[in-house]
């Protein structure tokens, strides 16, 4: 264990219009039935009304005992989101909440908590909801300053923070609390939304990221991520790359914000670590994803690497208490993302009186 200056960042190296959306929903909801499983027929909802926000639940699909699939109008958006949740091993008393979010896909790809980690099997004996949005890919779940050509419309931050809750906090009979935990491109965005609502979450788990947002290394694995791989301009996203927008959603720079919320802060070296065999997660015997694994993982991990270090820094600064794992190895990679949920999951349970 390490102690940085500041004394209380800990260091260890161990171990993302109301009629038309009824209609939809009644579209949605017999394309539900259809698809349903033979051996347990999914309950299905009718949609709920708006609460004063103006959001809503527009359908609600039981597959299972543990899980259920949702949509939940958004105003800001103007449009159904679709989401996941996985019920409390004990529903019978309010149980607080975690907001999982996927990578840079938004759960649109196969790069999701439920195909790529044992998320089911982990939280099976848990006494929490975890919701996870289905939509989201590139947009960073933060709001953007300009509608996209490609992407639409983008107010994630509003989204997450002031139409979501309310509609899980009834739906589900919860106690009000809640934390939130995310990958890569949606590691950066947990303490973006942390910050925008100091001591809304009870705690963050920010799992490879990169917490630099106007740095030429933060603005660089931006642009790799939404330009390169999601084909969007960026300036969109915040305004120009040199304007405030980008200082305002920098969560180094407003790393004060941050303090009364419990962090939990992962980021392998990039070397390869003990996920990087024939055998590791989702490598299934093939040398050339293992290859893949080893190299674009290995460069993209050891970028964030350094973001969080700087992060690292700034919190030991301000005196601000976080628990930050620097692995010696490890690649961007979800076998180690499994390995941080697992880990920080005793931290945030704790947090939310688990």
């Amino acid at each position: 264990m390490f102690r940085g200056s500041g004394e209380d960042v800990q260091v260890t190296n161990s171990k993302v219009g109301r009629a038309r959306a009824l209609a939809a929903a009644a579209v949605l909801t017999a394309a539900a039935l259809l698809a349903a499983p033979t051996t347990a027929l999914a309950q299905v909802g009718a949609a709920a009304a708006p609460n004063e926000s103006g959001s809503y639940l527009a359908r609600y699909t039981q597959s299972s005992d543990r899980k259920v699939n949702i949509s939940v109008y958004s105003p800001s958006m103007d449009r159904n989101i679709p989401l996941e949740v996985i019920l409390p091993a004990d529903a019978s008393q309010p149980r607080p909440t975690l907001y999982l979010l996927n990578g840079a896909g938004g759960g649109e790809d196969s790069a999701t908590w439920q195909r790529k980690s044992d998320v089911m099997d982990f939280f099976k004996n848990e006494n929490v909801n975890v919701v996870t949005p289905l939509e989201g890919a590139f947009s960073y779940y933060t709001d953007w300053e300009k509608d996209d050509p490609k992407l639409g419309r983008q107010k994630w931050q509003t989204f997450l923070l002031e139409e979501l809750p309310p509609v899980i906090d009834e739906r589900f009979g919860t106690n009000g609390i809640q934390s939130i935990a995310a990958i890569s491109m949606t590691a950066t965005s947990v303490l973006n939304l942390a910050i925008a609502k100091p001591g809304f979450y009870k705690s963050v788990g920010s799992y490879s990221g990169c917490a630099e947002t106007s740095t030429w290394a933060g603005q660089s694995a931006i642009q790799t991520v939404l330009g390169v791989r999601g084909g969007v301009d960026v300036t969109n996203m915040w305004g120009p790359l040199d304007g405030p927008g980008w200082v305002a959603n920098d969560p180094v720079i407003n790393a004060e914000r941050l303090r009364g919320t419990e962090l939990y802060i992962t980021s392998g070296s990039g070397l390869p670590g003990p996920h990087e065999t024939l055998d590791g997660p989702g490598i299934n015997g093939q040398v050339g994803t293992l290859a893949n694994q080893v190299i674009v993982g290995g460069v993209i991990e050891a970028a964030t690497n350094y973001c969080t270090h700087n992060l690292a820094r700034r919190l030991a600064e301000l005196n601000i208490p976080a628990v930050v794992d620097f692995r010696p190895g490890g690649t961007h990679s979800w076998g180690y993302w499994q390995d941080d949920l697992h880990n920080s999951w005793p931290m945030i349970a704790r947090s939310m009186g688990i």
